[in-house]
């Protein structure tokens, strides 16, 4: 889950949550185990192999597993409203008349398929037209308002050492396939990407008129490849990119005109519609410096074909049916493995909903989030602060002096649930019947708000990075906030209808799953009030660092693909994943601490077979059950901060000794590490 906080809450008197209701359900379902293998050979399989066989992966999907079942939920019920929306006469300039404009130029196939690449073609054309190397950079940072991709990008958010006050950060782009590693790894898999990479942009160079002929075609795809694996080289990896120290480096405007005088910053900005900058920080200096490079050695053609490169990839999906089928036999197909793509109204919501997704959102928890649920959660949340706050009494390895800090720390914490309490203006958006051109708008005015709302302004504490549908949660370092949107605050992560031992495993580890990336290896460099800084002592970061290496070797040596043919087997990335690890085996023993604490003066009973302590670590299972294709393990594996669905369960629970004392495990079983091998952090 993403990282991100809000709301002080003090440790209050703890309040259980089980006597409720006497009657509550169990929350599970039998159906969904495999009782066929051992809890201690496999727990994923064990528990969670019946819903992976009811629940095979569908064509549309790379994954499929109980987030995508709940998301699947989720975007029909958001259809529903948006097209009870699109189906009528909306006031004139209302978040209505928007929701209705964008759903139904995406739904337009029609016009879509009529114009073709029309709407791209001019923009095309402006692009061939500026033969001199200026007039293009003006023309490229113009794009990029319009959410055209370039060899660097901007944000403003809060500065990660004032974190009162935001600023404007700069940071390395420009990789169409995304990680550095799918252009210089040598296996045969990543090379056979990087050939259909090749050709997919061949194809668009001549289908777009980019190029006079397929040779030509051939050829420039080749130059544009080039630029990009050059840029690969310089580019961090996404385990190089969890260091918040080395991606923060601070300077004034003429420090950055005079570091990086290979761009023209004064041109750039006013482009972007940025003006009296005060400071920026370049979280990538070196990649930065080969962007000067690479803009200044490169032939102007090339560079025209490489920014022509970006426009197609923006705008293929919101083109017709056939520039969308190629956009997807190159990323769905071969990158992921997917068979199908999404119906036309999936994308058609999901364009909304990026659009505008807290007027959807606001739709969302009026009709499908009850005030009770709310109060359920705030209740558990403040419990698993508790328990936190037990956990981190509890270390041996933290001094006294830390464990002080670290509990002003968590009683900082904000605490956002459901939805937020302002909503977004989009009035000054202006959507019409264009769907490219709805797209740009909705991106221009994401981009305009963003400058309005933080450029030389004070942090917004109240912001939400989520919108109240998704089906996920964040802590934000630099707002010390947990955010758990309505979203995802259903069953299989919280049912009003289940019992403690139930919510307890899912919502619970992950509440406490986001209050430990607080203090997981990232979160640990932030204070109470979100700057980076040391506030561990020398001796405590060094046990804390030793304990993290554990958890980051124990993950480097799960293979996550057998070897096939020439390619050796493939290992997790222990480094990338270690945040979301550590946050996964901090929330299971906070969870596990505060549901013990709840149900202390009113235990629950055995129930289906099962303890109240085996069903909350089933409830666990249960949330990352799914079915994965090869293609997605090999590019989660290479890109993504969290560990596979599969050792979530299976890499984490052989670190909780609660849980071997729920099933029995011995050292008989597979899964069994001794006690000297586990991970000891929380």
């Amino acid at each position: 889950m993403k990282s991100k906080h809000y709301i002080m809450l003090m440790a209050m008197p703890l309040m259980t949550v089980a006597c409720q209701k006497q009657q509550q359900s169990t929350g599970l379902n039998a159906a969904d185990m495999d009782t066929t293998v051992a809890a201690g050979t496999d727990f994923y399989q064990y528990a969670c192999g019946g819903w992976m066989a009811a629940n095979p992966l569908k064509a549309e999907y790379s994954r499929y597993g109980s987030f995508d079942r709940l998301t699947e939920n989720t975007t029909e019920q958001l259809q529903g409203l948006i097209l009870d929306i699109a189906s009528r006469q909306n006031p004139e300039g209302s978040d209505a008349e928007k929701i209705a404009a964008m759903y139904n130029s995406a739904m337009d196939s029609v016009s879509l398929n009529k114009q073709g690449i029309y709407p791209i073609e001019e923009e095309l054309r402006r692009i061939k037209a500026c033969t001199e190397r200026d007039q293009l950079f003006r023309l490229y940072a113009n794009m990029q308002v319009d959410g055209v991709g370039g060899l660097f990008g901007l944000y403003i958010d809060a500065d990660i050492k004032d974190s009162k006050n935001n600023l404007v950060h700069i940071y390395s782009s420009g990789l169409l396939m995304g990680e550095k590693e799918y252009y210089i790894d040598t296996d045969s898999a990543t090379t056979a990407i990087r050939d259909a990479y090749k050709a997919y942009m061949t194809d668009r160079f001549l289908r777009c008129a980019v190029a006079a002929d397929s040779t030509a075609a051939e050829a420039q795809a080749n130059a544009v490849f080039e630029l990009e694996h050059r840029l690969a080289q310089a580019t961090r990896s996404a385990a190089e990119m969890r260091d918040p120290e080395r991606n923060y480096n601070r300077m004034s405007l003429d420090s950055l005109c005079n570091a990086f005088s290979g761009i023209d910053w004064k041109v750039y900005f006013a482009q972007q519609g940025m003006r009296e900058i005060k400071a920026v920080s370049v979280g990538q200096p070196e990649t930065l410096h080969e962007v000067e490079a690479i803009w200044n050695e490169t032939p102007v053609g090339v560079l025209q074909d490489y920014i022509s490169w970006q426009l197609i990839n923006a705008a293929s999906s919101y083109l017709n049916d056939e520039m969308r089928a190629a956009d997807f036999a190159f990323y769905g197909k071969v990158m992921s493995g997917k068979e199908e793509d999404r119906p036309r109204w999936k994308r058609a919501v999901a364009s909304v909903e990026s659009a505008l997704g807290e007027a959807v959102g606001k739709l969302y928890a009026e009709k499908y989030f009850p005030a009770e649920a709310k109060e359920r959660m705030v209740q558990l949340v403040r419990n698993l602060q508790i328990a936190l706050g037990e956990r981190i009494d509890a270390q041996e390895w933290m001094s006294d002096s830390t464990k002080a800090v670290a509990h002003d720390k968590l009683n900082a914490f904000i605490v956002k649930v459901g939805y937020p309490d302002k909503w977004k203006d989009y009035s000054a958006m202006e959507l019409g019947r264009n769907y490219w051109e709805n797209i740009k708008a909705a991106r221009r005015w994401a981009h305009y708000d963003m400058i309005n709302r933080k450029l030389n302004k004070p942090v917004d504490n109240t912001e939400w990075y989520m919108y109240p549908q998704t089906v996920n949660a964040y802590y934000n370092p630099t707002t010390n906030e947990i955010c758990f949107p309505a979203g995802i605050l259903q069953p299989p992560f919280f049912d009003m209808q289940a019992d403690d031992a139930f919510n307890y495993g899912a919502i619970g580890v992950v509440i406490g799953h986001e209050m430990t990336h607080g203090f997981d290896d990232q979160g640990a460099k932030y204070d109470k009030d979100g700057n980076l800084r040391q506030w561990w002592t020398a001796e405590d970061t060094q046990r804390f660092e030793e304990r993290t290496h554990v958890m980051r070797d124990f993950f480097n040596s799960i293979v996550v693909l057998p070897a096939s043919g020439a390619d050796p087997e493939l290992h997790g990335n222990g480094q990338l994943t270690l945040g979301e690890n550590m946050a996964d085996h901090g929330g299971l023993m906070v969870a596990f601490q505060a549901f013990k604490n709840a149900t202390k003066d009113h235990p629950l009973e055995t129930r289906d077979g099962f303890t109240p302590e085996q069903r909350f670590f089933l409830a666990y299972a249960g949330v990352w059950a799914g079915n994965i294709r090869d293609e997605e393990i090999r590019r989660r594996t290479k890109s993504d901060p969290h560990a596979l669905g599969r050792w979530r369960v299976n890499g984490a629970l052989p670190h909780i000794d609660a849980w071997y004392e729920a099933f029995g495990i011995t050292e008989q079983d597979p899964m069994f590490v001794p006690k000297e091998q586990r991970v000891s952090i929380w």
